[in-house]
């Protein structure tokens, strides 16, 4: 469940900070949507998978927004913010999966 629930907060945190953005022209108030989403995915991710996970999926959430930028003018905005975001909603529905707790290996 916590897989889909961190997805979710990504997703939400890089769609919605741009519509965010686009919508009020405030782009602080973006911020605190991306970033809120963000911590929030991020700690979750931490709980599931650990935290080299957590920080490699928090790294491409990141990378993902900066990335958006230069690939908006290639492509449009609401193209390449969607595009990043099916990169990291893929990536956290395949790496924040549960870790394994040592006494269930055995």
């Amino acid at each position: 469940m916590s897989r889909i629930a961190s997805t979710a907060l990504a997703t939400t945190g890089l769609l919605g900070g741009y519509a965010t953005g686009r919508a009020t022209k405030k782009r602080p108030l973006a911020a605190v949507v991306l970033g809120a989403a963000g911590v929030g995915a991020f700690l979750l991710w931490k709980k599931d998978a650990g935290t080299g996970k957590a920080v490699a999926l928090a790294s491409a959430y990141l990378g993902g927004f900066g990335a958006s930028h230069p690939l908006a003018k290639k492509i449009g905005a609401w193209p390449a913010v969607n595009t990043v975001t099916a990169g990291v909603a893929l990536l956290s529905l395949v790496l924040g999966g549960s870790k394994k707790k040592a006494e269930e290996l055995y």
